[in-house]
Protein backbone atom coordinates (compact mmCIF):
# COMPACT_ATOMS: atom_id res chain seq x y z
CA UNK A 1 0.00 0.00 0.00
CA UNK A 2 0.90 3.56 -0.79
CA UNK A 3 0.33 6.69 2.05
CA UNK A 4 0.41 10.04 2.37
CA UNK A 5 1.20 11.79 5.30
CA UNK A 6 0.89 15.08 6.54
CA UNK A 7 2.60 16.67 9.55
CA UNK A 8 5.84 14.50 9.77
CA UNK A 9 7.53 17.04 10.90
CA UNK A 10 5.17 17.24 14.29
CA UNK A 11 5.52 14.78 17.43
CA UNK A 12 3.00 12.04 16.30
CA UNK A 13 3.72 12.64 12.96
CA UNK A 14 7.20 11.89 13.09
CA UNK A 15 6.43 8.64 14.78
CA UNK A 16 4.08 7.52 12.51
CA UNK A 17 6.73 7.98 9.54
CA UNK A 18 8.72 5.48 11.75
CA UNK A 19 6.55 3.31 11.97
CA UNK A 20 5.11 3.48 8.55
CA UNK A 21 8.69 2.48 6.80
CA UNK A 22 8.89 0.05 9.40
CA UNK A 23 6.02 -1.99 8.07
CA UNK A 24 6.11 -4.67 5.40
CA UNK A 25 2.84 -3.85 3.98
CA UNK A 26 3.67 0.32 3.03
CA UNK A 27 5.35 0.09 -0.05
CA UNK A 28 6.20 4.21 -0.30
CA UNK A 29 5.37 7.30 2.26
CA UNK A 30 4.62 10.47 0.45
CA UNK A 31 5.78 13.08 3.09
CA UNK A 32 4.78 17.03 1.05
CA UNK A 33 7.30 19.36 3.37
CA UNK A 34 8.08 22.97 3.40
CA UNK A 35 11.21 22.20 3.75
CA UNK A 36 12.92 18.62 3.63
CA UNK A 37 13.47 16.19 6.64
CA UNK A 38 16.23 14.39 7.71
CA UNK A 39 15.10 11.16 7.54
CA UNK A 40 16.42 8.80 4.27
CA UNK A 41 14.81 5.71 3.15
CA UNK A 42 14.37 4.07 0.28
CA UNK A 43 10.29 3.53 1.17
CA UNK A 44 10.22 7.85 1.97
CA UNK A 45 9.23 9.95 -1.12
CA UNK A 46 9.10 13.94 0.17
CA UNK A 47 8.21 16.84 -1.79
CA UNK A 48 8.67 19.87 -0.68
CA UNK A 49 5.27 22.11 -1.53
CA UNK A 50 3.46 25.58 -1.46
CA UNK A 51 0.73 24.27 1.63
CA UNK A 52 -1.50 27.23 -0.16
CA UNK A 53 -1.03 25.68 -3.74
CA UNK A 54 -1.72 22.27 -2.54
CA UNK A 55 -3.62 21.32 -5.64
CA UNK A 56 -0.91 22.06 -7.58
CA UNK A 57 0.55 18.62 -6.58
CA UNK A 58 -2.66 16.62 -6.77
CA UNK A 59 -0.57 13.43 -8.29
CA UNK A 60 1.44 13.17 -4.52
CA UNK A 61 -2.12 11.91 -3.50
CA UNK A 62 -2.77 8.68 -5.74
CA UNK A 63 -2.22 6.70 -2.57
CA UNK A 64 -4.38 4.59 -0.48
CA UNK A 65 -4.08 5.95 2.45
CA UNK A 66 -3.94 9.70 3.81
CA UNK A 67 -2.75 9.88 7.33
CA UNK A 68 -3.35 13.71 8.53
CA UNK A 69 -0.94 15.08 11.99
CA UNK A 70 -1.16 18.44 10.45
CA UNK A 71 -1.62 21.08 12.97
CA UNK A 72 -0.32 24.22 14.65
CA UNK A 73 -1.29 26.34 17.61
CA UNK A 74 -2.77 29.90 17.74
CA UNK A 75 0.41 31.55 19.36
CA UNK A 76 2.81 29.22 16.33
CA UNK A 77 0.44 30.62 13.57
CA UNK A 78 0.30 34.03 15.05
CA UNK A 79 -3.71 34.65 14.69
CA UNK A 80 -6.95 32.48 15.04
CA UNK A 81 -7.30 33.38 10.94
CA UNK A 82 -3.50 31.74 10.50
CA UNK A 83 -4.35 28.54 12.63
CA UNK A 84 -7.94 28.06 10.77
CA UNK A 85 -5.94 28.37 7.62
CA UNK A 86 -3.57 25.46 8.88
CA UNK A 87 -5.78 23.48 10.81
CA UNK A 88 -9.16 23.55 8.71
CA UNK A 89 -8.02 24.92 5.26
CA UNK A 90 -5.20 22.47 4.75
CA UNK A 91 -6.38 19.27 5.77
CA UNK A 92 -9.13 19.50 4.68
CA UNK A 93 -7.99 20.16 0.99
CA UNK A 94 -5.65 17.19 1.63
CA UNK A 95 -8.61 15.00 2.40
CA UNK A 96 -10.67 16.41 -0.88
CA UNK A 97 -7.26 15.91 -2.81
CA UNK A 98 -7.18 12.17 -1.65
CA UNK A 99 -10.30 11.06 -2.16
CA UNK A 100 -10.41 12.64 -5.93
CA UNK A 101 -6.84 10.85 -6.60
CA UNK A 102 -8.73 7.34 -5.17
CA UNK A 103 -7.27 7.11 -1.98
CA UNK A 104 -9.86 5.11 -0.05
CA UNK A 105 -9.27 5.77 3.67
CA UNK A 106 -8.76 8.67 5.59
CA UNK A 107 -7.19 9.43 9.10
CA UNK A 108 -7.63 12.18 11.16
CA UNK A 109 -5.40 13.92 14.41
CA UNK A 110 -7.88 15.56 16.18
CA UNK A 111 -8.30 16.43 20.15
CA UNK A 112 -11.11 15.51 22.76
CA UNK A 113 -13.38 17.92 23.05
CA UNK A 114 -13.82 18.87 19.51
CA UNK A 115 -17.23 19.92 18.26
CA UNK A 116 -18.17 22.81 15.73
CA UNK A 117 -20.83 24.08 17.94
CA UNK A 118 -18.08 24.56 20.95
CA UNK A 119 -17.70 27.75 22.66
CA UNK A 120 -13.73 27.39 22.55
CA UNK A 121 -12.08 28.43 19.48
CA UNK A 122 -9.24 25.59 19.06
CA UNK A 123 -12.24 23.17 19.38
CA UNK A 124 -14.53 24.54 17.38
CA UNK A 125 -12.58 24.64 14.31
CA UNK A 126 -11.26 20.96 14.52
CA UNK A 127 -15.30 20.12 15.21
CA UNK A 128 -15.40 22.00 11.75
CA UNK A 129 -13.06 19.80 9.72
CA UNK A 130 -14.43 16.77 11.10
CA UNK A 131 -17.81 17.82 10.21
CA UNK A 132 -16.43 19.11 6.26
CA UNK A 133 -14.33 15.69 6.22
CA UNK A 134 -17.05 13.13 6.79
CA UNK A 135 -19.00 14.69 4.05
CA UNK A 136 -15.89 14.07 1.59
CA UNK A 137 -17.39 11.00 1.02
CA UNK A 138 -14.14 8.24 2.19
CA UNK A 139 -15.33 4.68 2.73
CA UNK A 140 -13.12 4.45 5.93
CA UNK A 141 -12.56 7.40 8.09
CA UNK A 142 -11.00 7.35 10.93
CA UNK A 143 -10.91 10.23 13.41
CA UNK A 144 -8.35 10.42 16.55
CA UNK A 145 -9.59 12.66 19.78
CA UNK A 146 -6.18 12.26 22.15
CA UNK A 147 -6.22 14.53 24.87
CA UNK A 148 -2.72 15.60 26.28
CA UNK A 149 -0.44 14.19 23.80
CA UNK A 150 2.91 13.38 26.52
CA UNK A 151 6.64 12.84 24.25
CA UNK A 152 9.35 14.96 23.36
CA UNK A 153 8.28 18.22 21.34
CA UNK A 154 10.85 19.69 19.00
CA UNK A 155 9.22 22.67 20.41
CA UNK A 156 8.75 23.60 24.08
CA UNK A 157 5.31 24.18 24.68
CA UNK A 158 5.44 25.49 28.73
CA UNK A 159 1.50 24.83 29.38
CA UNK A 160 2.15 20.70 28.14
CA UNK A 161 5.01 20.71 30.14
CA UNK A 162 3.58 21.23 33.21
CA UNK A 163 0.25 18.99 32.48
CA UNK A 164 3.04 16.50 31.71
CA UNK A 165 4.57 16.20 34.58
CA UNK A 166 0.89 16.06 36.77
CA UNK A 167 -0.40 13.52 34.43
CA UNK A 168 0.90 10.21 36.01
CA UNK A 169 -0.76 11.37 38.95
CA UNK A 170 -4.24 12.64 37.43
CA UNK A 171 -4.67 9.73 35.02
CA UNK A 172 -4.80 7.41 38.08
CA UNK A 173 -8.53 9.09 38.80
CA UNK A 174 -9.50 9.53 35.44
CA UNK A 175 -11.66 6.48 35.37
CA UNK A 176 -14.83 4.98 33.73
CA UNK A 177 -16.16 8.54 31.21
CA UNK A 178 -13.44 10.13 32.16
CA UNK A 179 -10.91 7.85 31.06
CA UNK A 180 -11.06 9.67 27.98
CA UNK A 181 -9.06 12.63 29.47
CA UNK A 182 -5.72 10.49 30.07
CA UNK A 183 -3.16 11.84 28.80
CA UNK A 184 -1.25 9.50 26.28
CA UNK A 185 1.83 8.90 24.74
CA UNK A 186 2.34 10.10 21.38
CA UNK A 187 3.81 6.86 20.52
CA UNK A 188 1.08 5.23 21.79
CA UNK A 189 -1.74 7.48 19.09
CA UNK A 190 1.42 6.94 16.32
CA UNK A 191 1.06 2.75 16.84
CA UNK A 192 -2.52 2.95 16.50
CA UNK A 193 -2.65 4.54 13.47
CA UNK A 194 -0.11 2.68 11.58
CA UNK A 195 -1.75 -0.27 12.32
CA UNK A 196 -5.23 1.19 11.59
CA UNK A 197 -3.68 1.85 8.36
CA UNK A 198 -2.17 -1.22 7.30
CA UNK A 199 -5.19 -3.00 8.27
CA UNK A 200 -8.03 -0.86 6.57
CA UNK A 201 -10.37 -2.64 4.30
CA UNK A 202 -9.94 -1.43 0.92
CA UNK A 203 -12.72 -3.64 -0.97
CA UNK A 204 -15.52 -1.54 -2.20
CA UNK A 205 -17.91 -0.73 0.57
CA UNK A 206 -22.09 -0.16 0.74
CA UNK A 207 -21.60 2.79 2.87
CA UNK A 208 -18.96 4.83 4.67
CA UNK A 209 -17.69 3.56 7.86
CA UNK A 210 -16.54 6.71 10.63
CA UNK A 211 -14.71 5.23 13.11
CA UNK A 212 -14.17 7.85 16.36
CA UNK A 213 -11.34 6.46 18.62
CA UNK A 214 -10.21 8.12 22.25
CA UNK A 215 -8.36 7.02 25.16
CA UNK A 216 -9.46 3.24 25.18
CA UNK A 217 -10.18 2.83 21.51
CA UNK A 218 -6.01 3.77 20.56
CA UNK A 219 -4.85 1.72 23.45
CA UNK A 220 -5.79 -1.02 21.94
CA UNK A 221 -5.13 -0.15 18.17
CA UNK A 222 -1.77 0.56 19.50
CA UNK A 223 -1.68 -3.36 20.84
CA UNK A 224 -2.83 -4.51 17.43
CA UNK A 225 -5.99 -5.99 19.92
CA UNK A 226 -8.71 -3.93 18.24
Amino acid sequence: MNVLLLGATGLTGGLVLEGLLARDEVESVIVPVRKPLESDHKKLRQQEIDFDRMADYAELFEVDVVICCLGTTIKKAGSQEQFRKVDYGYCLKAAELGRAAGARGFILMSAIGSSSSSTIFYNRVKGELEDAVRKVGYPNLSIYHPSLLLGDRPEHRLGEAIGAKAMPLVNRVLLGPLEKYRGIEAQTVASAMVNEACSLVMEPMAEQVVQVHQYEDIVKLASGAA
